[in-house]
């Protein structure tokens, strides 16, 4: 993952083209901020760990995040000079192990928690001004996500090895990113923060559950590295 985050910063210097950083570039696309609408795609990568509360002093579980993948469409609302409203649709597949400390059996101190989301955000784009080829942003927003892959409806739970979430969840995104102005294309890598607003843990059937008994709340929170395209 840090080695997305060194490729995402330097990213602009990748796929520069002759005269793009000059002092007097070609201006690529100049009209293109006009439009009232215009759609666009993105491809990119995810870490997603949890933020616990317990109901009493524990040890933490342990989250060890693995590096997913992300897929979706955008479509893009011009509001004025500065601020677009944006829908991004998307699929994030990620996968997260939880290490249960007092759990002294192996096969059961381990859970591998797959998700697979699709996320629904409406976002608020806030763009600086254009210089040559190259215009910053920060975006930010809510979305609601469904997880398609929560058990929510499975009565198995951790004695059967069934870690269970909640179905749907809503959170809050910000971050920061660049427009890239080709000849023919807009390129636009952007890296932001995504957190839940709502406890996603659903509990065994026994209250007193080694693997959830002391939970008061288990949020999502992460990060996303997109590459978008117009």
């Amino acid at each position: 993952m840090k080695k997305l985050l060194v490729l995402f910063l330097i990213s602009p210097l990748l796929f520069a083209q002759e005269g793009m950083f000059s002092k007097d570039p070609i201006i690529n696309k100049e009209n293109w901020n006009k439009q009232r609408i215009h759609w666009g795609y993105f491809l990119g990568f995810n870490s997603l760990d949890f933020k616990t509360d317990y109901l009493s002093v524990t040890e933490d579980i342990e989250v060890k995040s693995t590096t997913g993948f992300n897929v979706g469409l955008i479509g893009n609302l011009r509001l004025a000079e500065y601020f677009d409203l944006r829908f991004e649709p998307g699929l994030y597949i990620t996968q997260r192990n939880l290490t249960y400390p007092n759990i002294l059996d192996a096969g059961d101190r381990l859970r591998e928690v797959k998700s697979t989301y699709i996320f629904f955000p409406l976002l608020l784009k806030y763009s600086a001004l254009r210089t040559g080829n190259i215009r910053p942003y920060l975006i930010g927003g809510v979305s609601t996500a469904l997880n398609l892959s929560s058990n929510a409806n499975v009565t198995e739970d951790n004695y059967n090895e069934r870690f269970r979430m909640t179905k749907w969840t809503n959170f809050y995104e910000v971050g920061i990113g660049i427009d890239l102005y080709f000849e023919y294309f807009i390129f636009s890598p952007s890296i932001r923060g995504v957190f839940s607003m709502n406890d996603e843990l659903i509990r065994d059937n026994d209250p007193n559950s080694p693997w959830t008994g002391n939970v008061h709340e288990m949020k999502t929170r992460g990060f996303f590295i997109n590459f978008a395209f117009h």
